[in-house]
């Protein structure tokens, strides 16, 4: 094995899920400049996510559909002469 080809540098993190707050501590070695106040009134680095166990559907059993910017009404709007003749028949 490779010597010397892991990072040192590891410190507690804190990692937020932005879609329901959940916020939980663990060692990385991320480098975030952003800080927060833990639960222990401790500060941390913090880093955002967008999705976490708390809140991806495979984990909690609930399907989200997430449209951004109107993606499926777009796609609706372009295509329905197609639908309307597709029904048609």
């Amino acid at each position: 094995m490779k010597k010397d080809i892991h990072p040192k540098d590891y410190r507690l993190v804190v990692f937020k899920d932005m879609s329901n707050d959940y916020a939980f501590l663990s060692k990385s070695t991320v480098n975030t400049k952003e800080k927060i106040i833990f639960e222990d009134g401790k500060e941390y680095p913090v880093v955002k996510l967008e999705i976490s166990h708390t809140s991806h559907p495979f984990y909690t059993g609930k399907m989200k559909l997430v449209d951004t910017a109107g993606r499926v009404d777009k796609f609706k709007s372009r295509y329905q002469k197609h639908i309307d003749k597709n029904a048609a028949k």
